[in-house]
Formats: C-alpha cells, structure tokens, sequence
C-alpha cells in the first residue's frame, strides 16, 4: 500500500505506526514527486483505536 504523507513528521511516523500494528514499512517511495511510503500489510496485525491510530485497540 502506498501512504501519501503530508505532514512534516512523516518520516517517523509510518514506520512507528508499523512497529506498533505489525504491519511492515518498506520505506520512501523514490521519485514519487511527493512524500510517499510503501507499508505491506499484515495478516493478523494489531487494531488501533477509531479514531486515535497511535493507541492500540483494548477491545
């Protein structure tokens, strides 16, 4: 999947976000004339909260 990332901490924050799902951050999109990330989704990776994607779901 391919995130276009318009915040200035994006750098950081993809592959935190990875690092907390279980999803994998495969890096900066070369070329891409903006900032984009490649993530692979995971199969059986952890929930985050509606609304709130820095906290995982309790539920």
């Amino acid at each position: 999947m391919h995130v276009v990332a318009t915040d200035p901490a994006a750098p950081l924050d993809p592959p935190a976000w990875c690092h907390l799902t279980g999803h994998h951050h495969l890096g900066p999109v070369p070329g891409a004339g903006r900032p984009v990330h490649a993530l692979r989704l995971a199969p059986g990776a952890r929930a985050t909260r509606p609304g709130a994607p820095w906290h995982r779901d309790g539920g």
